[in-house]
């Protein structure tokens, strides 16, 4: 008899997990996600991305503003799902549902565990400058992404990589290795290692003070938050009053006084080496070249920009 899958994501990187899950041979009883959200300036109601999906697939969704309320036990119990998989659902699961007879709770986490635990994996191996990470699947505990690992995938991260191409691309090895550990647990074959939690790092949630450049850093530290916060919420600084995000740029051999500008290709100098930008977004402007914006921006050479 194939598995009975329920399924809890809220982001764009779990969709298609969720959709190669949607066209296997398993079943899939229905979807739990974030409830809608207000976003921007306009403060317009969105719902979540898995939940955008979900209504296409025409699949039962509930998006509950507390998962613990009985009502959700008993709905969970009801369904009777062999397996529930979670994918950067946003919410933990409590100790009560996961006690459910019958059912194993498995996490696809966006790093090599045990290091990267928690809400920003992706983003923070960008910025430490790691250069690999991954795809692990475990059982899910009480203790945030301690359970033991049946699958751990590697992939390597280039200095090219960004938030959004390491994503997509963790995303899309995500979705063959879950469908992969299915048949492994449908056939009862699973062996679950347990993590060395003495080798523990943690990935705390991106706050949006540290998206502000800071010209004492090394350029090439720079360089990876403007990578690990590409496209949001995305790496700034102020030029003349006006915030500057900045999506892309490279690190150059060059010196000066952190913050200055050193020369008319938008350089700036770091504690270590500069940067070069090359593509950004003005405060209420639209995404443009470098080249461009310099054509209508006349940068003064010299100028100590702050954060320095």
């Amino acid at each position: 008899m194939s598995l009975k899958i329920l399924f809890m994501g809220t982001p764009e990187f779990a969709v298609p997990i969720l959709n190669s899950i949607h066209q296997s041979k398993y079943e899939l009883l229905g979807i739990y996600t974030q409830p809608p959200k207000k976003k921007s300036r306009g403060q317009r109601v969105t719902s979540s991305p898995i939940h955008q999906y979900a209504e296409k697939l025409k699949i039962p969704v509930r998006c509950p503003d507390n998962i613990n309320l009985e009502s959700e036990y008993n709905y969970i119990k009801g369904l009777n799902p062999n397996i529930v998989v979670v994918v950067a659902y946003g919410k933990i699961i409590p100790e009560k549902i996961l006690n459910l007879s019958g059912i194993t709770f498995i996490n696809i986490h966006a790093s090599i565990l045990p290091k990267w635990r928690g809400a920003a994996p992706i983003q923070r191996a960008i910025m430490n400058m790691d250069k690999e990470t991954g795809i692990s699947i475990m059982k899910i505990i009480k203790e945030l992404d301690a359970g033991p690992v049946m699958k751990c995938e590697k992939i390597n991260i280039s200095n090219a990589c960004n938030y959004e191409t390491l994503s997509k691309k963790m995303s899309t090895l995500a979705a063959s290795l879950i469908i992969n550990s299915l048949e492994i647990l449908e056939k009862k074959n699973e062996k679950f290692i347990s993590q060395d939690s003495t080798k523990a790092t943690y990935a705390k949630k991106i706050n949006k003070l540290e998206s502000k450049i800071s010209w004492e850093d090394k350029a090439k530290q720079v360089v990876a938050k403007i990578n690990a916060l590409y496209p949001n919420p995305g790496s700034w600084f102020e030029l003349n009053g006006s915030r500057v995000k900045v999506l892309k740029a490279k690190e150059v051999n060059k010196t000066g006084k952190p913050g200055e500008i050193i020369d008319d290709k938008f350089t700036i100098a770091c504690i270590e080496n500069s940067i070069q930008i090359l593509e950004l977004k003005k405060e209420g402007k639209n995404t443009m070249d470098a080249l461009d914006f310099l054509k209508g921006n006349k940068l003064k050479i010299g100028t100590i920009l702050s954060g320095s």
